[in-house]
């Protein structure tokens, strides 16, 4: 899952109480809000994926469309998708992971069809008919994102350093003890245990940042884009290791295997140095958000 994904939502104000799944003649009102989880255009056969796809809390999904643009939408309990419900549920790491992975799965399949601008996570609006009013607005800035992004990817490029698995690497075997060296005292090797663990941690996230511009030279041949993200701490982190660059390329899909052989076994040799490639995804990192709006 891409890290850079954030939340928005617009302010809808509605009684906590027992919900029930709207009709399709009740999908938006009161009760519930309108998520929009991306945009194509109204040619693009949008349509015909909604049936075979389901949104957040098991919502039916729908297309809302104007300007000849279609948004991706289903229907979200107003309350818990307001923006101080929103705030609650983007602190609960449980509902974060749920509402991430929904989102994410219905942008992805709906991008194995078309061409499709991804929307930050919880883009809530009050009904239809903001987001029918949000679609006319932008609707050439979100024309001309499509057509940038038509026949492209993105894909994804992580660094890492591990230090611990450097100071675990075999070192090259000694040519044979001194004769005339003088015998060191426990304390001494002690303290020689310690630089030389040391020099191999500094070795290790020296070799990461070069290894890193490294990618990037090899893949600029390759790349419409490139947007460098926070590298991942914590939880976000995969794997072992420290992850000293986050970087996502925006790659045409017919030069998408080049890239990744571009990258194959840059790491290898390199002791507690690691490369991750991830995709190809929807260009989630290349794609415009709506501007926040707030209902009156």
């Amino acid at each position: 899952m891409n890290s850079h994904l954030q939340g928005e939502a617009e302010t809808a104000t509605a009684p906590r109480q027992p919900l029930r799944r709207p009709t399709e003649q009740q999908e938006s009102g009161p009760l519930w809000s309108s998520y929009v989880y991306a945009i194509g255009r109204a040619d693009s056969g949008l349509d015909t994926a909604v049936p075979r796809l389901t949104g957040l809390r098991d919502g039916r999904l729908r297309t809302v469309t104007a300007a000849r643009l279609t948004a991706l939408v289903s229907s979200v309990p107003a309350d818990a998708f307001s923006a101080e419900g929103m705030k609650a549920q983007l602190e609960n790491l449980t509902e974060l992971e749920e509402i991430a992975r929904t989102h994410h799965s219905v942008v992805e399949a709906a991008h194995t069809g078309t061409t499709v601008l991804p929307m930050r996570l919880a883009t809530v609006y009050l009904d239809d008919d903001r987001v029918r009013s949000m679609l006319q607005e932008r609707g050439a800035e979100f024309d001309a994102l499509l057509s940038r992004l038509d026949g492209h990817a993105e894909l994804g490029v992580k660094v890492y350093a591990d230090p611990h698995a450097a100071a675990a690497a075999p070192s090259p075997a000694p040519d044979g003890p001194d004769p005339a060296a003088s015998p060191v005292s426990p304390g001494r090797a002690y303290l020689q245990q310690r630089r030389a663990r040391r020099r191999t941690q500094r070795d290790a996230y020296r070799a990461a940042g070069a290894l890193a511009d490294g990618v990037r030279v090899r893949v600029a041949p390759l790349a419409r884009d490139r947007v460098a993200h926070r590298p991942q701490q914590g939880e976000l982190a995969s794997g072992a290791g420290e992850n000293i660059a986050n970087e996502a390329y925006l790659v045409p899909t017919d030069r998408i295997r080049e890239f990744h052989r571009a990258l194959a076994g840059l790491a290898d040799g390199v002791p507690g140095v690691r490369v991750e490639v991830t995709g190809p995804w929807a260009p989630y990192s290349f794609a415009t958000p709506p501007a926040e709006s707030r209902s009156a």
